[in-house]
C-alpha cells in the first residue's frame, strides 16, 4: 500500500516554535518576520490582506478524511473499513485502541489550530491600524477573521471536545507559567462561543451570490449559518443535552474547580428549537437547492408508488441516479452546484484515495471495504426496505441467484454474469455509491483493450480479490464492496496506452441536503411550542415560536426523497416521533455515507457503544469465485475488526500528554490516560 504524501496549499511561511514555557496553543507564528518586522505586515493593505488569505494554510483539507486524516475520519466509523493498520490510517488505529495521549499521528491539529486562533486574535488587534482600509474593508476583514476563528475552535471541539478557550488575547511566550495555566470550558459553553464566533462573521460576510467564481472555497454567510446549524443540532442531541446517553457517558466528568458538569446532565428541550430555527435561517435564504439533473431517454421510469408531478412537488422530470453521483465525481463543476454550501473545488484527498477502492490489477490499492450493513440500509428502487420488499421489487437474500437479464438505466449497466441479484431493483443513490462483485467498471479514460469497460470480481480466485493483491495481502475488499461514491466513469488509474486520467474532484464540508435533514430531526424532537430569542441574519435577536410541525417535516424530508426517486413520508410515519427518528437515522446514513458524517452522528445520537461493533459481515472473500464459496455472506475476519473496540472515552481523541504536563488546570477527556 502506497504512503499519500500530505501537500499543504498557501504562501511560503516558516513556522518558528517559542520558549520551553510555552505549549502548542500558545505557539506564536512568525509569517514574513524572515523579510519584514512585525509591524510591516499591517503597514499596507497588502500586506494584511496576504497574511490574513495565508492563514487557512493551517487547516487540513477537509477531503482528509481517509488516510492521513486530521479526525478519526471514515475508517474510524462504521461505514468503512481496511487491513492498513498503519500510522497512515489513524481512524483505524483508533478503533483498536492504538491512539493514545502519546500517539495521535495526523490528527494532532491541536497546535496548528492553537497558531491559527493566535493568528487571529493579533489580526483583530492590528487590522485597526493598517492605512487606507475603509470600514467596510475593516469589518469584512474581520468578519473573515472570526470565521477563521470560529472554524479553527470547531476542528478542536469535533477532536476534542470541551475547549481551552484564550479570548481574544494575543499570547506571548515571555509570560510566567501561571499566566498559561487555564481550565476548559464545558460543552455548551464551547459551542456557544464558537457560534457567537459565526454570528459575528456572519453580519459582514458576503451572501453567497456575491463570491466570484475565481474565489470559489471561500465562506460565505451561509457556510457560518451552516456551521452554526450543524453545531447546535448536536448540541440538541441525546449525549450533549442532559439525556440518558449523557449520564451514561458524561455523568462523572466534572471541572474540578468548580464540579460543573463538562456535558450538560440536565435536558433542554429549547436546545432542539434553536437547532431547528438555525436550520430554517439557512434554509430562509433562498439561495440553496438540492442538485438535481434533467431527465432523459436513459432516465428509467418511477415506480408506481413514486409522485410524478415535476420535482420539487413529486420525483418527476429529473435523472435520480445523475442528481445524486453527479455531485461527487466531477461530473458537475462545485461552482456552480447550490447545493454545496460550502466546499473545497478540488480535495487532492478525493483525488488520491479514491485509488484504494479500484483493484489492484486496475491500478488501485484496492482495500477500501464497506460492510454488508450499510449495503443493506440503502431502499429498494419503490422505498421498501430490503426486508419488506414489495412483490414487484422483490429483495433476492440469497447471493447464489444471480441476475437473469442485464439493464442499463441513466448509463449506468447492470450486469447478469455472476451477479448477485441481491443488487437488483435497489435504489439510485445505492448504484452511485457501493462498488460490488460484478460491478461494471467503464474507465473511459483508459484505452487499452483490457483495461476498460470490464466487471470486476472480488473472488479470492480473482484478478479483483485476494490473488490479484499479489505480494501486497492488505490490497484487496475484506468485505466485498468497495465505495464509488466519488469515482466517475472517465476515472482509470492503469492504462498502458498512458491515457488514464481521473477528473477533479470537489469534496462538501456542508452541503444543503444535510441542513434539510438537520431541520426535520430538530422539528420532530421539539416538544409543545417553544420561544426563543434568535438573530436575524444582521445579529439582531427576535423572538420566534417553533413547534412539531408536520407539514413542515415533509416538506423539507420530501425533497431529499424525491430526488433519490423514492416515495415520501406517509401520514403515519409522520405522526410518532420515535419512528421519525429511525428513519432520519437510517436517511442520514444514506444520504451523507462517506462524506465523514456517520463517525459523529452516532455518538451525538448516544448509540455509538452500542452500535459499532454490530454486525461486521460481507461477502466470502476468501472464498473462490470458479465454485462460488464467493458468494456467502460471513463475518469479516480481520485483525482491526477482531479486535475493534467501542468505549465510551473514544467519544474524542486524548488530549497530547505534553500539552497536559504544561497546561496541570486542564483536564484530560474521561477515560484517557492523562
Amino acid at each position: 500500500m502506497k504512503n499519500i504524501v500530505k501537500i499543504i496549499f498557501g504562501l511560503p511561511m516558516i513556522l518558528v516554535g517559542i520558549t520551553f514555557l510555552s505549549c502548542d496553543f500558545l505557539n506564536v507564528d512568525s509569517y514574513f518576520m524572515d523579510t519584514m518586522k512585525e509591524d510591516s505586515i499591517f503597514h499596507t493593505k497588502k500586506n494584511a490582506d496576504g497574511f490574513l488569505w495565508n492563514t487557512p494554510s493551517l487547516f487540513p483539507d477537509p477531503g482528509a478524511i481517509w488516510g492521513s486524516s486530521y479526525c478519526p475520519g471514515e475508517l474510524a466509523s462504521d461505514e468503512l473499513v481496511a487491513r492498513w493498520k498503519t500510522s497512515e490510517f489513524p481512524g483505524l488505529l483508533f478503533t483498536v485502541g492504538e491512539i493514545s495521549s502519546e500517539y495521535l499521528y495526523s490528527m494532532n491539529i491541536w497546535g496548528n489550530m492553537y497558531k491559527v486562533i493566535n493568528r487571529c486574535n493579533e489580526m483583530l488587534v492590528k487590522v485597526n491600524t493598517v492605512p487606507n482600509m475603509t470600514t467596510m474593508e475593516v469589518n469584512q476583514y474581520k468578519a473573515y477573521v472570526h470565521f477563521m476563528r470560529g472554524w479553527a475552535y470547531y476542528l478542536l471541539l469535533q477532536n476534542w471536545g470541551p475547549l481551552l478557550i484564550v479570548g481574544d488575547d494575543i499570547i506571548k511566550s515571555n509570560e510566567p507559567a501561571e499566566y498559561y495555566n487555564k481550565e476548559r470550558a464545558t460543552y455548551d459553553e464551547s459551542v456557544d462561543y464558537i457560534c457567537n464566533e459565526f454570528e459575528l462573521a456572519a453580519k459582514y460576510m458576503p451572501n453567497p451570490e456575491s463570491i466570484p467564481l475565481s474565489m470559489y472555497g471561500r465562506p460565505s454567510k451561509g457556510a457560518a449559518f451552516a456551521l452554526i446549524a450543524r453545531l447546535r443540532l448536536q448540541q440538541a442531541s441525546p449525549l450533549y443535552n442532559g439525556g440518558a446517553a449523557a449520564r451514561q457517558y458524561f455523568g462523572a466528568w466534572t471541572r474540578k474547580s468548580d464540579g460543573v458538569s463538562y456535558v450538560s446532565q440536565e435536558y433542554d428541550p429549547a436546545k432542539w428549537a434553536v437547532a431547528a430555527a438555525s436550520c430554517k435561517r439557512v434554509i430562509d435564504m433562498g439561495y440553496y437547492e438540492l442538485h438535481v439533473v434533467p431527465a432523459n431517454k436513459l432516465t428509467p421510469p418511477l415506480p408506481a408508488n413514486v409522485p410524478s408531478e415535476p420535482y420539487p412537488n413529486g420525483a418527476g422530470g429529473i435523472d435520480h441516479f445523475h442528481s445524486y453521483k453527479d455531485m461527487f465525481d466531477g461530473e458537475t463543476l462545485p461552482q456552480f452546484n447550490k447545493e454545496f454550501i460550502w466546499a473545497e473545488p478540488v480535495s487532492i484527498n478525493v483525488i488520491a484515495y479514491i485509488t484504494h477502492s479500484f483493484a489492484r490489477i486496475d491500478g488501485g490499492w484496492g482495500g477500501m471495504s464497506v460492510p454488508q450493513r450499510v449495503v443493506d440500509a440503502f431502499y429498494m428502487v419503490d422505498g421498501s426496505e430490503i426486508n419488506h420488499a414489495s412483490a414487484e421489487y422483490p429483495y433476492e437474500p440469497d447471493p447464489l441467484v444471480f441476475n437473469e437479464i442485464s439493464k442499463s438505466f441513466s448509463g449506468y449497466e447492470l450486469k447478469t454474469s455472476n451477479v448477485s441479484k441481491m443488487y437488483d431493483n435497489r435504489e439510485m443513490r445505492f448504484y452511485a455509491s457501493i462498488g460490488f462483485s460484478g460491478c461494471f467498471w467503464a474507465m473511459n479514460s483508459a484505452t487499452k483493450t483490457g483495461q476498460n469497460n470490464k466487471q470486476v470480481f472480488y473472488g479470492a480466485d480473482q484478478p479483483g480479490g485476494k490473488d490479484g493483491a499479489g505480494n501486497n495481502p492488505n490490497d484487496y475488499t475484506c468485505t466485498g464492496y468497495v465505495p464509488v461514491k466519488y469515482i466517475h466513469p472517465d476515472d482509470a488509474r492503469k492504462d498502458d496506452d498512458n491515457n488514464a486520467r481521473v477528473l477533479a474532484k470537489p469534496f462538501p464540508t456542508i452541503r444543503y441536503a444535510e441542513i434539510l435533514l438537520s431541520y426535520v430531526e430538530a422539528l420532530n424532537n421539539t416538544e409543545g411550542n417553544i420561544t426563543i430569542p434568535f438573530p436575524d441574519n444582521y445579529g439582531d435577536l427576535h423572538d420566534i415560536t417553533l413547534t412539531r410541525d408536520e407539514n413542515e417535516m415533509k416538506k423539507y424530508f420530501n425533497l431529499i426523497r424525491f430526488r433519490a426517486g423514492l416515495p415520501g413520508l406517509t401520514n403515519a410515519q409522520l405522526a410518532d416521533k420515535n419512528t421519525m427518528n429511525n428513519i432520519l437515522m437510517k436517511e442520514r446514513q444514506i444520504e451523507l455515507f462517506n462524506e465523514n458524517h456517520r463517525f459523529y452522528d452516532v455518538r451525538r445520537w448516544g448509540i455509538y457503544s452500542t452500535t459499532d461493533k454490530e454486525y461486521w459481515t460481507g461477502m466470502n472473500v476468501e472464498g473462490k469465485f470458479s465454485d462460488k464459496t464467493f458468494y456467502q455472506i460471513v463475518p469479516v475476519n480481520i485483525q482491526v475488526i477482531r479486535d475493534r473496540i467501542a468505549e465510551h472515552k473514544m467519544v474524542w481523541l486524548p488530549i497530547n500528554h505534553r500539552e497536559l504536563l504544561k497546561v496541570p488546570k486542564m483536564d484530560q477527556n474521561p477515560g484517557w490516560d492523562r
